[in-house]
């Protein structure tokens, strides 16, 4: 296309289309243009050096396409730009000196890309300049100096790139400076003691980087502030006295410094505050009551200090708080009853304190609590009933305390808890048999009490591991190895006979070990004694090594391919059904013998994963062998197979309904928020996809096949292009990949593509809905099944959003697996419409998941 036909054209606005291909350079031909927007849209390619021709332009704005490549170095000339809008792309390179050339320049935008290098101190000659964002790149260096030169500069956003050194002290002259933001960042050095010395600053954003000494003076009187967040630095400062009284303040965030004194009774007189967080601090003395003034306020963490004394009974009046946190202080006396007043509490943790006196059955009114944590204190008396009205709870920790009397059977009603920490208490009686009602429970730790009876006949109680259920009276179940009773005042003879255990244990593992190495040592006599009985390392639970061994290999003919149920890139899966009637999977890995390294990271990471988790929904292993003929890893069998081949056969994934579906993907996420969260390390699985994850009879899902590769291709997150540091974060992104397959029935390559094409680095819902088509929800479902209805299609939906924020291609802006697995466990999305009714722009325009 020449253009030619258009020599007067001043005026091009093309944004938010579906325009795609590369930019074409006869748009030089448009020589007397003076504003052109090609923004939002799907143009790839470079950014033709000849749009430079256009001497007359003054507003260029190309954010928010698929652009890659340099800057052209020709931008200079475009000396009567005005505004310059280049972000969400993927630019790369140097940000070119002579944009110093660009005199006029009101606003430069350059964000959300790859560019890389230096700021160029060039920036500094731009006097008209009110908003730069450079945010979101790969920026090494200083912050020039020349910025303060800036005089006009309203907006500076510097986030989110590899800068260093410290701030110059200059950027105290920009005394228009509204909105600051360096955080994420290498920065070290003071803040500018006089950063708000204009006294028009209003959001300041210095968090994640290294600066140390005081909060900066000037703070106190800069009573235009809105939203302060210094938190994750070294910051080290008397904040008894630092700030003021702030009308407009709506986020305090200074957690995780080296700030010590008092907390000024001033936060009180903040009329709008919504969060104050001061968490890891060196905090003392008591919490002010004049808090209780700031109603508003929906969080208020003080965790982690050195805070003693009552918590205030005015806290009664902080009746918009969701979460609060007052862990790991020194607190003492009563829990306030006053907390019943809090009915929009979701999150109360007042661990590690010194809380005396019973447990308040008023936290039962607390009815969208899902996060209850009490643990670490004196509490005594026995567990409310009235915690059994806490339907939305999740996790409950009430352990290392003094409660004493039977557990509550009414705590049965709790069908959402997920974790429950009991352990360490005065806790009698027997389990209560309602709790095999709470299938969804996942963590149990009922150690050190005086309980009896039967362990209740569900996952999380039947499998824990002996530790979470040892020091108790005589508890039975099918346990493997249940511990004596806890006796804190053993006899003399006790303590004999453990010494003589420990010496006989010490003993033999001496024994073990030298007689390995000496195995090691051995030479064979013959090759067919070699491979039959030398060099195997075994381990399997409940059995036999040797034998299971042999039993393994006379099962399948020396797995013969007939036995073969699936295959992958790690080794083949064999079904294996012993002469006892117990049938298991066997994993044979494929040999990779490089100097005994290659194979063997691969092969002991995931004998390593699997033998520290346990979780309902992580597939269960029973045992390993490592020998130069056969390695391979015997696991629990699952009777439907993966849920790929399901997905792939017309007939089966008939049988995979909604609700099956649904709870396919609330099982896969309660695994991952296990192994990122609640395990130490965290574990990243690293290949989340369909073929990973396996069905028992129940349609239940497991998650298997742990690997040391970076994924599987279509499920790997994007950002493994450029890099290969596989995290939690990628987990994620194949968390969503795998959600729309189970929806839609197939790999959503196609679709994800077409709603994500403008997507960028650092999406949001707006976006997504600018890029959905008009095309009805129903028509993307899987068609092999009729539409959802009610309830369950409120939480398809719901699943279709989460899938989406969770494929967001900014790593940092998807949420974590405990923030998914927490919705996943919450009411769904309530929809306006019925699913038939609705479009996928509209699905994309609701709510997003909180991150």
């Amino acid at each position: 296309f020449s253009f030619l036909s258009f020599p007067n054209l001043e005026y091009l606005n093309l944004t938010s289309n579906k325009l795609f291909d590369a930019i074409p350079p006869q748009i030089s031909n448009l020589s007397k243009l003076h504003h052109l927007d090609l923004s939002q849209n799907q143009f790839s390619g470079r950014i033709p050096p000849e749009i430079c021709l256009l001497r007359n332009l003054k507003f260029l704005h190309l954010s928010w396409n698929n652009l890659l490549g340099e800057i052209p170095k020709e931008i200079g000339n475009l000396k009567s730009l005005v505004n310059l809008e280049l972000s969400h792309n993927n630019l790369s390179g140097a940000i070119p000196p002579n944009i110093g050339n660009l005199i006029n320049l009101n606003t430069l935008y350059l964000h959300n890309n790859q560019l890389s290098g230096l700021i160029p101190k060039e920036i500094g000659n731009l006097k008209s300049l009110v908003n730069l964002d450079l945010g979101n790149n790969q920026l090494n260096g200083s912050i020039p100096a020349s910025f303060s030169n800036l005089s006009n500069l309203e907006i500076l956003f510097l986030r989110d790139n590899q800068l260093s050194g410290s701030i110059p002290q200059e950027l105290e002259n920009l005394k228009n400076l509204i909105l600051l933001k360096l955080d994420t960042n290498q920065l070290s050095g003071y803040l500018p003691r006089n950063i708000c010395q204009g006294g028009k600053l209003t959001n300041l954003s210095v968090h994640t980087n290294y600066f140390t000494g005081p909060i900066p003076k000037s703070l106190k009187n800069c009573k235009g502030l809105f939203r302060v967040r210094l938190e994750q630095n070294l910051l080290t400062s008397n904040i008894s006295e630092d700030f003021g009284v702030y009308p407009n303040l709506d986020f305090m965030d200074m957690s995780h410094n080296n700030l010590y004194g008092e907390i000024s009774h001033n936060w009180g007189q903040c009329p709008n505050l919504k969060t104050l967080r001061m968490a890891r601090n060196n905090l003392i003395g008591s919490i002010p009551p004049e808090i209780g003034n700031a109603t508003k306020i929906h969080v208020l963490d003080l965790s982690s200090n050195h805070l003693v004394g009552l918590i205030p009974r005015e806290f009664r009046k902080l009746s918009s708080l969701e979460r609060l946190m007052l862990n790991g202080n020194q607190l003492s006396g009563r829990i306030p009853s006053e907390f019943g007043s809090l009915t929009d509490l979701d999150y109360l943790d007042l661990s590690t304190n010194k809380f005396s006196d019973s447990i308040p059955s008023i936290l039962g009114d607390l009815l969208k609590l899902y996060h209850l944590n009490l643990s670490n204190n004196k509490l005594s008396q026995a567990i409310p009933l009235q915690l059994g009205k806490l339907v939305q709870l999740n996790e409950l920790d009430l352990s290392h305390n003094s409660l004493e009397g039977s557990i509550p059977s009414a705590m049965s009603n709790v069908k959402s808890l997920l974790t429950l920490n009991l352990s360490y208490n005065n806790l009698s009686g027997s389990i209560p048999s309602s709790f095999e009602e709470m299938h969804g429970l996942s963590y149990v730790d009922i150690s050190y009490n005086h309980l009896e009876g039967p362990l209740p006949n569900i996952k999380a109680f039947q499998e824990a591991p002996p530790e979470r259920l040892e020091g108790n009276k005589g508890l039975c179940g099918k346990v493997g190895a249940l511990l004596p009773p806890y006796n804190a005042h053993g006899s003399k003879k006790d303590h004999k006979v453990i010494s003589v255990l420990a010496v006989f244990v010490l003993l033999s593992a001496l024994f073990i070990i030298v007689f390995l190495i000496m195995q090691r040592k051995k030479k064979h006599q013959d090759t067919k004694q070699n491979h039959m009985h030398g060099e195997i390392s075994f381990s399997v639970l409940n059995f036999d090594g040797k034998s299971m061994y042999e039993e393994i290999i006379r099962a399948t003919k020396d797995f013969d391919s007939i036995y073969c149920i699936g295959n992958g890139g790690h080794g083949s899966v064999y079904r294996v059904n012993f002469s006892s009637g117990d049938v298991v999977a066997v994993k044979k890995l494929h040999m990779l013998w490089d100097g005994e390294t290659k194979f063997q990271k691969e092969f002991l990471n995931e004998v390593r994963a699997l033998s520290e988790i346990r979780h309902r929904n992580i597939v269960k292993l029973y045992g390993f062998c490592e020998h130069k003929r056969h390695s391979f890893l015997v696991y629990e069998y699952l009777e439907r197979g993966s849920l790929a081949v399901m997905l792939s056969k017309n007939e089966e994934a008939k049988e995979l309904g909604w609700s099956k579906r649904v709870n396919i993907v609330k099982g896969l996420a309660h695994a991952l928020s296990y192994m990122h969260h609640d395990c130490l390390p965290p574990i990243v699985h690293r290949d989340i996809s369909s073929k990973n994850i396996l069905l028992d009879s129940e349609y239940e899902a497991y998650s298997t096949n742990w690997t040391a590769a970076a994924g599987t291709y279509g499920y790997m997150a994007p950002e493994l292009a450029y890099t290969m540091e596989v995290n939690e974060n990628c987990d994620v992104y194949s968390f969503g990949v795998v959600t729309l397959e189970i929806i839609i029935g197939k790999h959503p390559g196609d679709l994800f593509s077409s709603f994500l094409s403008i997507s960028s680095s650092s999406s949001s819902s707006s976006s997504y809905a600018l890029a959905a088509h008009q095309i009805p929800i129903v028509d993307v479902l899987d068609q092999r099944i009729s539409p959802p209805t009610h309830q369950v299609a409120n939480e398809v939906v719901s699943l279709v959003k989460i899938a989406f924020s969770c494929l967001n291609s900014t790593p940092k802006s998807r949420p974590t697996m405990k923030q998914v697995s927490h919705f996943l466990s919450t009411p769904m999305l309530h929809l306006s419409k019925p699913i038939h009714m609705m479009t996928c722009g509209e699905l994309l325009a609701l709510d997003p998941l909180a991150t």
